[in-house]
């Protein structure tokens, strides 16, 4: 059974966190969370990577949001992926840029599946700039993650 709760905020550690439970295997979550190709269908509309490795870059494009530049840092196969974000048409900083990471884990048959989102406490700003950008992307996550689930037939 696919268990789907939301994202929540931790404003201690500046984060955003989701995690779902997915009937399907690992490799097909893990295809859906790094391949180009299939990222566009649920997360933006186009994404534009050199190489997926630690240290390959490109962009999330988002109607309506404009072009994000991304650089992965994190790719330990069908286990986890990382990658560092940044605001639209601007180089990637500690001060404009958030940690995005996903972990996979095996749980019968199908998958369990955990996205934390970090760094915002690092962003330019006061404190309710940075409670914005965590609602919004707690939002993004509840969101994207739903997109995923259907991408993935879960």
């Amino acid at each position: 059974m696919t268990d789907t709760p939301p994202a929540v905020i931790d404003e201690e550690t500046w984060s955003v966190t989701r995690t779902v439970r997915i009937d399907a295997p690992r490799s097909r979550v893990w295809a859906a969370i790094t391949d180009p190709a299939q990222i566009s269908q649920w997360f933006g509309q186009r994404t534009v990577f050199d190489r997926v490795a630690v240290g390959g870059s490109g962009h999330f494009f988002f109607d309506g949001y404009g072009e994000n530049p991304v650089v992965i840092v994190e790719f330990q196969p069908e286990s986890a992926f990382g990658y560092r974000w940044g605001i639209r048409d601007e180089p990637i900083r500690d001060d404009n840029s958030t940690l995005v990471r996903f972990t996979l884990d095996d749980e019968g048959e199908g998958t369990v599946l955990s996205v934390v989102e970090t760094g915002f406490g690092e962003l330019a700003g006061d404190d309710d700039a940075r409670r914005a950008h965590l609602d919004e992307h707690r939002g993004g996550w509840d969101s994207e993650i739903d997109e995923l689930l259907a991408l993935v037939g879960a």
